[in-house]
């Protein structure tokens, strides 16, 4: 006998089909600093390595507002926060009940702007961050969103955590705490099978995770310190063990078990002062670079309480303020700060391979570099983009200038398929063909 299935069955899987965002794929980049928070590109992406103003641009997406976070992506689309109306300039900042934060959508194939949320300050007495001269050097949207099937997770420090929809509707939201800082919020959400995790240490000097579902707060990790990390944690893992890496208390490196928000070990590392860049992982060993003095260390996963100095690989004294390290065939590399000094070390030994001041002079960049075909791609904030071979001698491949764009670039570049994201304070950019 033939059976045929209800009309309204098929109906009802079609409508599922077509509501259902696609699955996370090999090349979407859905959190800060790409999949696994490594800054590493699919190996099948062949980004361009020269553009400008008139060549290997497919398009540009204006903004409505500054900022330094970076662009994610997921299926068809890139995401991106920004602010507007208040903290533009040190000399006029405006009224503080003029923020307003904007998280977009934006498609990849023609840069058109899909949808585009504002969220506004509840209020004048909100304890949002009272303005300081820091601020304008980054602002008010620091912190990179991160992407799934499920939704759109976007944190605003004070502002707190927002869940939204793939149509751009708000599912949920939670404040994380009140707490801040003169410089403002930094830190980006990461997953965790089903739950978010924030470093809310400024805010509420804790770690905490939330249900995607439905924003409920699954465990914290409150240890007492002062807050003093602005970085996002990097989850690895190591013999079997998940271990989300983080800063603890000044001059202190953490691993927390993610499934249940328990401390697994502690480290005393040599940086007193705060802490910015995130980590990278690599074969069983996390590599954490710092600021004041400017110190670097490499220390094995899988230790319990307070590790010993076996666990310890090396310690140099090379850092960096904001960006973060990118390890690449035995080699970690990063840049500083100021002065565009681009740093390349041996990773099992902590060996300074090159230290090299990019020309012209470069005076700040604070994205981490990206990873891609064989190459490290170095955004400065206003002397373009600087491509270098990755390998342990320095070499130039080429230095990319969009030069119509005279706003600073903050944020860390992100990949799309086989092109390349960038954002101004202006515009979103798509490099490619």
């Amino acid at each position: 006998m033939h059976h045929t299935r209800p009309i309204h069955i098929i109906a009802i899987a079609l409508l599922f089909f077509i509501l259902t965002p696609p699955a996370l794929r090999a090349d979407d980049w859905p959190q800060f600093r790409g999949p696994g928070g490594l800054s590493v590109a699919p190996d099948s992406a062949r980004i361009p390595t020269t553009w400008n103003s008139r060549n290997n641009i497919a398009w540009k997406a204006p903004l409505p507002g500054r900022g330094a976070s970076s662009p994610v992506t997921f299926g068809k689309h890139a995401y991106i926060t920004c602010y507007s109306g208040y903290g533009l300039s040190k000399e006029e900042p405006g009224e503080i009940e003029n923020l307003t934060r904007h998280l977009l959508c934006i498609r990849l194939d023609d840069g058109r702007i899909e949808w585009k949320v504002d969220v506004p300050l509840p209020g004048k007495d909100h304890p949002e961050h009272t303005y300081t001269s820091y601020l304008t050097a980054h602002g008010y949207a620091s912190n990179t969103p991160t992407v799934d099937a499920t939704g759109i997770y976007a944190y605003f420090g004070t502002m707190g955590l927002i869940a939204y929809d793939h149509k751009g509707n708000k599912r949920w939201s939670v404040i994380c705490g009140k707490g801040r800082m003169n410089f403002g919020s930094g830190a980006s959400p990461v997953f965790y099978k089903d739950w978010v995790i924030i470093n809310a240490d400024v805010e509420a000097s804790a770690m905490i995770a939330y249900a995607k579902s439905d924003g409920r707060e699954v465990w914290r990790y409150a240890p007492d310190h002062e807050p003093n990390a602005w970085c996002t944690p990097l989850l690895t893992a190591a013999n079997g063990r998940d271990e989300l890496i983080c800063y603890g208390k000044r001059n202190e490196i953490l691993s927390v078990d993610p499934a249940a928000g328990k401390l697994l070990w502690n480290a005393s590392i040599a940086m007193p002062s705060y802490q910015c860049p995130s980590f990278t992982a690599h074969d069983g060993v996390v590599y954490a670079i710092g600021n004041h003095p400017g110190n670097a260390v490499a220390i094995r996963l899988g230790g319990k309480g307070d590790v010993t100095a076996s666990h310890k690989l090396w310690a140099i004294n090379k850092g960096s303020v904001v960006s973060s390290p990118v390890y690449h065939d035995g080699y970690l590399y990063w840049t500083r700060e100021e002065g565009g000094r681009l740093i390349c070390v041996e990773a099992a030994t902590g060996k300074v391979m090159y230290e090299h001041r990019l020309e012209p002079e470069v005076k700040k960049i604070y994205a981490s570099p990206m990873l891609a075909a064989g190459n490290l791609y170095y955004v400065s904030q206003t002397e373009g983009t600087f491509v270098v071979e990755a390998k342990p001698e320095f070499k130039l491949i080429a230095r990319n200038v969009i030069e119509d764009d005279d706003s600073p670039f903050f944020g860390s570049p992100a990949v799309a398929g086989d092109r390349l994201l960038l954002r101004s304070d202006k515009f979103l950019y798509c490099i490619g063909q």
